[in-house]
């Protein structure tokens, strides 16, 4: 392998095609570089945290996607690439390759971008799989089909020493780019005005619902009564204060033309549920995720169609194309340490998202359609 090589470094250059439509920028190490700014990944996190909806979708689109199974020719090589990526250590504390998987693929829809290592032991095989740190790597096109990984370090960038060792995916990018687009693009903005009705909500319910009280005193047109007007006040704030402690229950008695009033009472909380869904149909819609299955329920009747099934089947389709080359890189690389020939398919599992009944009925259907086109095929011989 390359990293095997005399200085461990590559002896023959691959062959690059030269892209007529490219310009070569020769600040392109400069200008070009991937993946998102520090600031606009914290953006992403933060609204991860401050928006469950949206961190719920992530993770079921985590667990709808599935898992898979390497298939060889040879039965025995299928069973040793298995039980390889089922416990292969990876990062820490994680083990099996699917964490890894699933590491990666909420890396590369939160912020675009992903990118991975695979780690070898002292004994040349592979050791573990680590999820590398966006904020530790970036992606540069040095050339328009040439792709070079950076190392962060002591306030400069380092090409990685054995760059076949790291894979890195790109969600969604723009032609001629490295700079995957977020999943949650375009999501700010609905997630702020969301965030500013749910402040508005808190603050509200701290004024009306925290019920604040106004005690009004009026004294006579007494003279001793104006007198001690200031002294009778005091006493009565006293009084009150100790009525309404909450560790006793007693009764406000006052001398005089005392009003107690409930402040805000006349105010009314405005209704917040339209604006709300409204926020979160973007939500919902930007994410791809059926609201039901985020726990919305906004019709009593609440299910997915056969529509909604083959719309979110195709999404997780495309995200299983993405880690595709991830799986193949680590697999190849595996089978070649271990001197086999990479010749391998990747078998996921099937997507079942359609209600068993459906599935029932659809079975019994097809059954008795078989069923009638034997009788029919039966009634032409017989004639």
């Amino acid at each position: 392998m390359n990293w095997r090589k005399k200085g461990g470094r590559k002896t023959e250059k691959p062959e690059v095609l030269a892209v007529q439509t490219a310009w070569e920028d020769p600040f392109a190490r400069f200008t070009s570089c991937a993946p998102a700014g520090i600031g606009e990944r914290r953006l992403y996190t933060a609204l991860r945290e401050n928006i469950p909806i949206i961190d719920a979708a992530i993770d079921k689109i985590l667990r709808l996607v599935g898992s898979f199974v390497i298939v060889c020719a040879d039965e025995n090589k299928s069973y040793q690439i298995n039980q390889f990526l089922q416990n292969v250590k990876v990062n820490a504390l994680e083990c099996g390759v699917q964490s890894f998987l699933n590491a990666y693929l909420s890396q590369l829809l939160t912020y675009g971008n992903a990118v991975g290592e695979i780690v070898l032991a002292a004994s040349g095989e592979i050791g573990a799989l680590y999820n590398a740190s966006l904020d530790d790597v970036e992606l540069c096109e040095c050339a328009p089909l040439c792709l070079t990984v950076f190392r962060r370090e002591a306030g400069q960038s380092v090409p990685v020493r054995y760059p076949e060792l790291v894979v890195a995916s790109a969600l969604n990018p723009p032609p001629g780019s490295a700079k995957g687009v977020s999943l949650l693009h375009g999501l700010p903005f609905v997630s702020g005005i969301l965030m500013q009705i749910y402040r508005t909500i808190g603050t509200n319910w701290e004024r009306l619902g925290d019920v604040r009280f106004a005690v009004t005193y009026k004294p006579s047109n007494d003279a001793s009564d104006r007198a001690f007007a200031k002294d009778r006040a005091k006493q009565i704030a006293q009084e009150w204060s100790r009525a309404m402690r909450k560790d006793c229950v007693s009764d406000f008695i006052a001398v005089g033309d005392v009003s107690i009033k409930a402040i805000g009472a006349d105010n009314q909380i405005l209704d917040s549920n339209v604006p709300v869904r409204q926020m979160l149909e973007e939500i919902v819609a930007k994410m791809g995720i059926p609201p039901f299955l985020l726990g919305l329920s906004w019709s009593s009747t609440e299910r997915m169609s056969s529509q909604q099934a083959d719309i979110l089947t195709s999404e997780l389709e495309a995200y299983r194309r993405l880690l595709n080359p991830v799986i193949e890189k680590i697999c190849k690389l595996w089978m070649q340490l271990h001197g086999m020939e990479p010749r391998f398919t990747i078998e996921w599992d099937t997507i079942t998202l359609q209600d068993a009944v459906d599935l029932a009925n659809a079975r019994l259907m097809n059954a008795q359609a078989a069923q009638i086109e034997e009788g029919l095929k039966e009634k032409e011989v017989a004639i």
